[in-house]
């Protein structure tokens, strides 16, 4: 499953508080929605999108506001010893006292027997495809294979150089605050995907929303394009 953080900033003005306060509401969400997951059965992976590459461009006393609450979450997360943290997108595109706390973070849930959280930071779905096929093409240059690559290469071999390599393509992808659109959001692993769009802000979201989420695609006649 995944879930794209949508309406924080939506969330803040419409109760009168600064985007700051939105952001911080929505962190606590996340483990609340985490915490909703280990109820879920068979439930490996939970994939959370909070920034995007395009998000990167917001002005620095937005973009410092909301940085400080994914390093507070991610550490709050870790600290529960209930889920492996993984990254998708570039951390290094992040600056530096961010991606340190966010790394430490993960390595401290590196022995974690249990799902796996991936947190998208820095992320952009035509970028991750683009850096993969970058691993692709190094991979096989260093292996001297790239001539057998031209010929042969298959969507497995993309597939093996994403960001979420050796993971399960998501089953539901549910956004928040109402917008019906994917923006990029793993464009690759959602070819099948179901998708649910909620029309609660992220800071709204509740427990009762995720469930009817995922009742909604228990109902789903999934039939891959047959």
């Amino acid at each position: 499953m995944a879930v794209i953080l949508d309406g924080n900033r939506r969330w803040a003005r419409s109760h009168g508080h600064s985007t700051s306060k939105g952001y911080q509401h929505g962190g606590n969400r996340v483990l609340n929605l985490l915490t909703w997951c280990l109820d879920i059965t068979d439930l490996e992976v939970v994939t959370l999108w909070p920034l995007s590459t395009e998000n990167l461009r917001r002005p620095d006393t937005e973009l410092k506001g909301l940085l400080r609450v994914i390093a507070d979450t991610t550490q709050a997360i870790a600290a529960t010893q209930r889920w492996r943290i993984h990254y998708l997108g570039v951390l290094e595109r992040l600056p530096a006292q961010w991606s340190s706390i966010l790394l430490s973070a993960a390595d401290k849930t590196a022995h974690v027997v249990g799902p796996t959280v991936n947190i998208a930071l820095a992320y952009g779905g035509h970028d991750e495809i683009a850096r993969g096929v970058q691993r692709m093409l190094q991979a096989h240059r260093t292996a001297g294979t790239l001539d057998r690559l031209i010929k042969h290469i298959s969507p497995a071999d993309i597939a093996q150089h994403l960001d979420t390599t050796g993971q399960p393509d998501p089953d539901l992808v549910i956004r928040t605050s109402g917008e019906q659109r994917m923006s990029g959001f793993m464009p690759w692993q959602t070819a099948y995907t179901e998708y649910y769009f909620c029309p609660a802000t992220w800071p709204d979201f509740q427990q009762t929303d995720l469930l009817r989420a995922v009742s909604w695609f228990r109902h789903r006649t999934r039939r891959y394009g047959q």
